[in-house]
């Protein structure tokens, strides 16, 4: 019985570690990112977005952020997409603390704007700096 019940948890836990196919996007919020990152070539992947970088949140679509500070992005691909975020009707909240911006793994709520309520959650990934290509 032992080997029946390992037998089985074994593919279970090779599923769960078979990475996920990224999201595809749209024409639409493709040409929305590429406007904003004309020009720009990316940085290396930062665990947490600096608190000055935090203020001008664009949202993409339902898998992918950008917070734009002067004339650095820094593109944020959700771990776990905020389902209906990109509509336009929700907002994401996310909570900090120690004077830090916002970091890969915390969990941001979505609110729904009419009602103020929490409407589900999404997981943040690593934030990528875009600054402007030199030469």
């Amino acid at each position: 019985m032992k080997s029946l019940s390992l037998l089985l948890a074994v593919p279970a836990l090779a599923a769960c570690s078979t990475p996920l196919e990224p999201p595809t996007r749209t024409a639409a919020a493709e040409e929305h990112l590429q406007k904003l990152l004309a020009g720009k070539a990316a940085g290396t992947p930062m665990a947490c977005l600096p608190s000055h970088g935090a203020g001008s949140m664009v949202v993409i679509d339902d898998n992918t952020l950008a917070f734009r500070h002067g004339s650095r992005v820094y593109v944020n691909e959700l771990r776990s997409g905020c389902s209906r975020l990109g509509s336009g009707w929700y907002s994401l909240i996310t909570r900090t603390s120690g004077g830090r911006g916002p970091c890969s793994g915390d969990i941001a709520e979505i609110a729904d704007l009419s009602s103020g309520m929490t409407v589900g959650s999404c997981v943040l990934g690593d934030f990528v700096p875009y600054t402007r290509a030199s030469g």
